[in-house]
This record gives structure tokens, C-alpha cells and sequence, in this order.
């Protein structure tokens, strides 16, 4: 690992415990084993070590690809839900300390969301994948849909570890299993084997005459 990967760890872990204002470059130097002479060599302010830090996260992101041609949503929505939950919990500490400090700093929340916004894209376009192929209701809400996911998958990697038992009953094993099906069940996607439900079936002038 060279000295600027070592300086970049050390200034996430450090600043995960102490928050912008507490992460001293000596600190920082202290965690990654070098002196600050060499900090400021390599990034030249402590600003721009952060800055450089949250661009080498944004840069980690792992926003896996959804196939273009769906034939199993809950399996292959499980294992990027695990992803992606593992990677929030990874970074949990620093994501809150980047709303912590919103006001002075809203740049590294905005980072922070990143990871998170780009899945919604990304869930979004496969959603409509589904629905194009006849495997969800294409009358969903979506959007709704999506946000209540990504939402709940975010405060499950955020919150889980200092909220009561009670908020995330589920055990941590489980929870992306059980996030993906009620997120299915919400935009009426289907399973390999299950039965396709009526909404999905019909075409617009089904729906129609079973209206009238």
C-alpha cells in the first residue's frame, strides 16, 4: 500500500471517531504512520485530504449491475441488497458523522448519498425491466416504491447498531431477504414459479372491459 492509500485510511478512520474538526493531521499522521511533513507533501491542506477521501469512497461505491433481461427478481435482487447494505455498514460511522456536521459541511453528506442514489437509479431502470417483461404491475407506485426500500436499507446500515432491538427485529443475516420481498410484493413483481398475478396479465383492454 502506498503512502497516499495509507494516509486516505487513516483519515477515514480517524475522522469516523473524531468528525472533521478532531481529526488533526497529527492524528491522522499518528494513525498512518508517517509524520505530517509527509501529509502535507502529499495533499497539501487537511481540506484537501478530505476531499481527496471522500472521492476515493464515492469512487468505492458498489452499485452492482442489474441484468438487462430479468428472469428471477428475488434472486437477483437479494445478493445487491447484501452488497449494498455491507458496504453502508462498512462506512456507517462516517456517514453519520457527515450528517452530524450537515450545516457546516453539507458537501460530505452529499457524498455520502451517493451510494445510495445511484442504487435507486439503478433499481428504478431494472423495476421497469420487469414491468416491460411482464414480471410486475405496471401500474406500481414505483417510485414510492423504491424510496421506502432505499431508505430502509440505508437506516438498517446506519441505525441498527445504536437503535433498540426492537427497530430492526430481524436478525442482519435475514434483513436483505426480507427488504427485497416486500419491496417485490409493493411493485407486484414475480418469483420464478408464481402465479401471474391479475393486474400483471392483463393488457390495458383487459383492464377495461373488467372495469366495465
Amino acid at each position: 500500500m502506498d503512502i497516499r492509500e495509507r494516509i486516505l485510511q487513516a483519515a477515514a478512520r480517524v475522522y469516523a471517531q473524531h468528525g472533521f474538526r478532531g481529526a488533526t493531521t497529527r492524528l491522522i499522521a499518528i494513525e498512518a504512520g508517517v509524520n505530517e511533513v509527509s501529509l502535507f507533501r502529499t495533499f497539501g491542506s487537511k481540506a484537501a485530504l478530505f476531499e481527496a477521501m471522500m472521492q476515493s469512497h464515492s469512487a468505492s461505491l458498489p452499485v452492482p449491475e442489474l441484468p438487462e433481461r430479468p428472469v428471477d427478481p428475488q434472486a437477483e435482487l437479494i445478493p445487491w441488497c447484501s452488497l449494498l447494505l455491507a458496504h453502508m455498514r462498512q462506512w456507517r460511522s462516517i456517514i453519520r458523522k457527515s450528517f452530524g456536521e450537515l450545516e457546516e459541511r453539507p458537501e460530505a453528506a452529499v457524498v455520502m448519498c451517493e451510494g445510495p442514489n445511484c442504487a435507486a437509479l439503478a433499481l428504478t431502470a431494472y423495476v421497469t425491466r420487469l414491468q416491460a417483461a411482464g414480471l410486475a404491475d405496471e401500474t406500481a407506485d414505483v417510485s414510492t416504491a423504491v424510496s421506502m426500500f432505499i431508505s430502509s436499507m440505508f437506516g438498517d446500515a446506519v441505525g441498527r447498531d445504536v437503535l433498540p432491538p426492537d427497530a430492526f427485529p430481524q436478525p442482519v443475516e435475514d434483513a436483505p431477504a426480507k427488504y427485497v420481498n416486500v419491496f417485490l410484493r409493493a411493485v407486484g413483481a414475480l418469483g420464478v414459479g408464481d402465479v401471474v398475478p391479475l393486474r400483471a396479465a392483463q393488457t390495458a383492454d383487459d383492464r377495461r372491459a373488467v372495469a366495465q
